[in-house]
């Protein structure tokens, strides 16, 4: 396999999902935290990547570094030569896992796929798109067969009109539906109907609302509600999936967009886009990268042992609205 891989499109969950098989598959996992550099283009430094990719692997033949989001980095054509270059030597001790998320029109065009079509020895191409609203319905009962269970397609086509073709929901509200079943028979559309009102997500609403207006008891009576009702690791993917939103949704403000720009953009349900854009409104694209930085790495943080979640996210709603 090619050292450096570019996954793109505008499935985000099932890109994270192929990530973390890199991860899972790559390197014995005693070594595996040695020998892995996540790093986010918008706030990493030269020296971070260059370091990250050049290092020798401890006790191994490779190196696992994950790089998000190159083109917020490199955003014109002198940085992305200069960048393109790094590529070209990167070491046989270093597999070099890059992601970006890419609409489906743009694909074709992007520049890293013009260097890949002229490296094609040096980099493989991934693509992970989201399902057409009309297929749906089927992604859902595929996924429920991949989580261990089954849904009736009735009742996924049901979920489907709730959820849009957010496939990060879908697959949580799955994985609520088929605990809520225990996995003994398949979900139902009534079960649909009593489980996926979507309460979780609208609370994540609120709490980033009250962050948005400083509302620092609010934020923090939310916190807590959310995570009496939620295991921490899913609140916190979708803490950190709404602000990854909301600064696509200020990008797209910025450039006098609206909220069905938003959820033709990001591929959301149109409650999700109104949500997103009422609070993207709020927010100024350099203090979201700010906020975003915060999550890298608190995330960071928790991954290494450095600090549990529960505080990490108490102290976020100290640092962001007192």
């Amino acid at each position: 396999m090619p050292n450096i891989i570019f996954i793109y499109g505008n499935d985000e969950f099932a890109i994270a999902r192929k990530i973390k098989d890199f991860e899972s598959d790559f390197s014995d996992p005693t070594t595996a935290g040695m020998n892995t550099a996540r790093l986010e283009a918008r706030t990493m430094s030269e020296d971070e990547l260059n370091n990250a990719v050049n290092a020798m692997p401890f006790l191994a033949s490779k190196r696992l570094v994950i790089l998000g989001n190159p083109s917020a980095k490199y955003n014109n054509p002198g940085a992305r030569k200069k960048f393109e270059e790094f590529l070209s030597n990167t070491p046989d001790t270093a597999r070099l896992v890059i992601h970006e998320l890419v609409e489906p029109k743009e694909a074709e065009r992007h520049w890293l796929m013009k260097w890949a079509g002229k490296n094609s020895a040096a980099i493989k191409t991934q693509a992970y798109m989201l399902p057409r609203q009309k297929d749906m319905a089927g992604w859902i009962v595929n996924e429920a067969k991949n989580q261990g269970g089954k849904i009736d397609p009735p009742a996924a086509a049901k979920l489907a009109e709730m959820i849009g073709v957010d496939t990060r929901q879908a697959g949580m509200e799955i994985a609520k539906l088929l605990a809520y079943v225990n996995w003994a028979r398949p979900v139902t559309g009534s079960d649909v109907e009593a489980v996926c009102i979507v309460t979780s997500q609208k609370s994540v609403f609120d709490f980033v609302d009250a962050l948005s207006i400083g509302n620092g008891k609010s934020a923090q009576h939310l916190l807590h509600r959310l995570l009496e009702n939620e295991d921490p690791f899913s609140l916190w993917g979708m803490v950190v999936r709404q602000f990854r939103l909301l600064i696509q949704a200020r990008e797209i403000l910025d450039g006098r967009g609206n909220k069905d720009d938003v959820a033709r953009a990001l591929g959301v349900h149109p409650y999700v886009a109104e949500k997103t854009t009422n609070q993207a409104a709020r927010f100024s694209i350099e203090s979201l990268e700010s906020i975003y930085h915060k999550l890298l790495r608190i995330d960071e943080g928790v991954k290494t042992g450095q600090v549990t979640l529960d505080l990490a996210l108490d102290t976020l709603v100290v640092e962001l609205a007192g």
